[in-house]
């Protein structure tokens, strides 16, 4: 037994040394950690102390673009026909980290500045202010139960589906004026200047906002702009749109311009000039640093390049010409809506161009409508160019210069007008029987039979009464390639988007050749028609039309125009294949139109000193009447031509469409003082350079 408890006593002692080993070893090694962690610390402290403040409050420097104003539009005598009218702006930009509270308090205090309309506030901007404004109610119309089961993007969809009508009856008028200033806070992007308003800043506003800026973190005081339409009746549709800050660039061309350096909210030329031309009338951009910490707050900006407005066009239109072919247009309207017949009268449109070098001198169109008892006018020039029609008698140059070049008629071919009676159809003829005439009388007198006889040998027949005619789609085909030479029924490549090029016919019966022989068949715009009689007048060379014809730089001086970048010279398409000869002998015809007795338009002409050539045109046409759902028999007036005749300066067309009846002379006036407003505007010019 003795033995028994000298071994337990002997157990306990061991026992107590290993532990107290233990505690000495867990001692050094919870003295050995605070050691490492005091080093460590002085270390952090110490040592490395420097770096890590650094680190703590380092700084980021990110670079945005702010748009500048695009450049000007002037006429060819340098007056400017689009500029930018400067505006006063407050500006918003969010910093990356920007709760929605925060941009909630920024619009209550702007709104209390400033006066913001509120027209374009949808209701789900309502929804989302009165989710945000009255979170309690917001947080009632989900049961718990059901947010058990959804998503915190579900939770909120539901939400808004289940905020009523009534509910949103309680957000106030000035509180419909925070929602409108807050939707514009959302709009923009993180450390992008977003425009919270730049129409109709008052100065007292303007001053306000700048007083407080230090209470409206991310709010700026700047200027915008806006385009101005310095002839804003004038060429209008011709000129184009270009987006609002809050359009920025069209979805449908959104990869486009991306890849191209602009910013969502970028303002781009959206149609017509604007667009065909952004890529030289958008400005260079300002490059601004802003300084932000790490949480995404702005602690600075610094503008590292300045912005420049965009580059120059001068276009070829005279600007004052322009302003006299509309003035005169809307008269001739006027005058012929006042005399009756004229039901489904409704435009006419004027083209004028440098027939050697295919510059637009004016391109104009009116539309007109009674409102309340009287006419009113909207600018259609974009028409000459996007609508056509059937041109009639005009076209008859081309037909006999295509009978020319298959060798059926030749300068001086005799063919005897008279009734023809064709198999199956009614009788065609000219307005009267001339007998036997030359192609020049042809021409001088505007003869139907002529072209269609012409037209017939074209089909490889000669006319004799009762004759069936000839089934042949080749003679279609040959008319539509030589007319094209002229720019009938293709492109003239004027440089503006979306250029039509009229109608064909598709029904390839042979009474239709001799419609289309007259201008009665397939359609063509007034645009294309001016380059038919250029290129007649040019000695068969047909040229690129063209609306611009330099790119300057921006002028720092706003009264002048700056130095050329890029000039346009004259562009030949085409030299039609008819020989000079043949070409001469159209042009003669074309002067006895106007200046020889019996000529269809020398009672207008024939007295004019500019001594013009031309021809005149009537097609018959169709006015659908979608109130009444059907079609009125109509009549279209035309007449081209050029001047001085042995050496043009000018050459034009014109188009008046649907009127009861062919005895109204309204193109032909309409020609006579356009004529009269381009030479007396020379001869002004040169008096004054004198």
């Amino acid at each position: 037994m003795g033995n028994g408890k000298r071994n337990k006593q002997k157990k306990r002692k061991k026992q107590k040394r290993q532990l107290i080993f233990r505690l000495n070893i867990f001692f050094l090694l919870v003295f050995l950690l605070f050691s490492t962690l005091i080093i460590r610390l002085g270390l952090v402290q110490i040592v490395q102390g420097e770096e890590y403040q650094r680190e703590v409050t380092k700084t980021e420097n990110v670079i945005v673009n702010t748009p500048a104003p695009r450049g000007n539009i002037y006429d060819r005598n340098g007056n400017v026909i689009v500029g930018n009218a400067p505006l006063n702006a407050i500006t918003y930009t969010k910093a990356q980290q920007t709760s929605q509270k925060e941009k909630l308090e920024v619009a209550q205090k702007l709104a209390a500045l400033i006066e913001k309309e509120t027209e374009h506030v949808t209701e789900r901007d309502l929804k989302d202010y009165w989710m945000l404004t009255r979170p309690e109610k917001a947080e009632k119309k989900v049961m718990k139960t059901e947010k058990e089961k959804l998503s915190d993007k579900n939770i909120y969809e539901l939400t808004l589906e289940r905020i009523k009508a009534e509910d949103l009856k309680e957000i106030s008028k000035a509180e419909l004026e925070v929602a409108a200033i807050k939707r514009e806070l959302d709009s923009g992007y993180a450390l992008t200047p977003q425009v919270v308003k730049n129409k109709g800043v008052t100065d007292e506003e303007y001053a306000r906002v700048s007083s407080r800026l230090s209470e409206l973190p991310g709010v700026d005081v700047t200027t915008s702009w806006e385009r101005d339409y310095k002839y804003p009746l004038i060429l209008r549709s011709v000129m184009g749109n270009v987006t609002s800050d809050r359009e920025g660039i069209p979805k449908d061309q959104l990869d486009h311009f991306l890849a191209r350096g602009y910013s969502r909210n970028d303002r781009v030329g959206k149609s017509q000039l604007e667009a065909e031309y952004e890529h030289v009338l958008r400005g260079d951009k300002a490059q601004i640093k802003n300084v932000v910490d790490r949480s995404g707050k702005v602690l600075g900006t610094e503008k590292i390049v300045d912005g420049q407005r965009g580059k120059d066009l001068v276009l070829s239109i005279d600007i004052h010409l322009q302003e006299q072919v509309e003035k005169i247009i809307e008269e001739e309207l006027r005058k012929a809506k006042s005399m009756g017949g004229t039901r489904f009268l409704d435009r006419a449109f004027v083209v004028m161009l440098n027939p050697k070098t295919g510059e637009v001198l004016s391109m104009a169109g009116k539309q007109v409508k009674r409102e309340n008892g009287k006419l009113v006018f909207d600018d259609f020039a974009l028409g000459t160019v996007t609508t056509s029609y059937a041109m009639g008698s005009t076209v008859k140059g081309a037909t006999v210069l295509t009978g020319y070049e298959k060798g059926v008629i030749q300068p001086g071919s005799y063919l005897r007008d008279e009734p023809l009676q064709i198999k199956g159809t009614p009788i065609k003829g000219s307005y009267k029987a001339m007998g036997t005439i030359s192609d020049l009388d042809a021409l001088r007198m505007s003869s139907n039979v002529y072209m269609f006889k012409t037209a017939m040998k074209i089909m490889g027949r000669d006319y004799y009464p009762n004759m069936k005619l000839p089934y042949s789609p080749e003679a279609f085909q040959t008319f539509r390639y030589y007319f094209s030479q002229f720019g009938l029924g293709v492109e003239t490549g004027i440089d503006l988007p979306m250029e039509a090029v009229g109608f064909q016919g598709k029904d390839v019966r042979p009474g239709f050749l001799l419609d289309l022989a007259i201008g009665q068949y397939d359609t063509y715009t007034p645009m294309q028609l001016a380059q038919y009689v250029s290129t007649i007048a040019n000695d068969g060379y047909r040229m690129k039309v063209r609306l611009v014809n330099e790119i300057r730089n921006p002028s720092r001086q706003p009264d002048e125009i700056g130095s050329v970048l890029k000039q346009f010279e004259p562009t030949i398409l085409n030299r039609i294949s008819m020989d000079d000869s043949e070409v001469k002998r159209v042009q003669e015809g074309f002067r006895r139109v106007m200046q020889a007795p019996g000529g269809t338009a020398t009672k207008y002409f024939g007295t004019k000193p500019y001594r013009p050539a031309g021809k005149t045109g009537t097609a018959q046409s169709f006015y659908y009447y979608p109130e009444q759902k059907r079609s009125y028999e109509t009549y279209n007036l035309t007449l081209v031509g050029y001047a001085p005749h042995n050496d043009p300066e000018v050459a034009f067309s014109i188009v008046v469409p649907y009127l009861d009846s062919d005895k109204n002379p309204i193109n032909k006036y309409i020609g006579q003082r356009i004529l009269d407003a381009y030479f007396m505007g020379i001869n002004q010019e040169n008096t004054e350079s004198e």
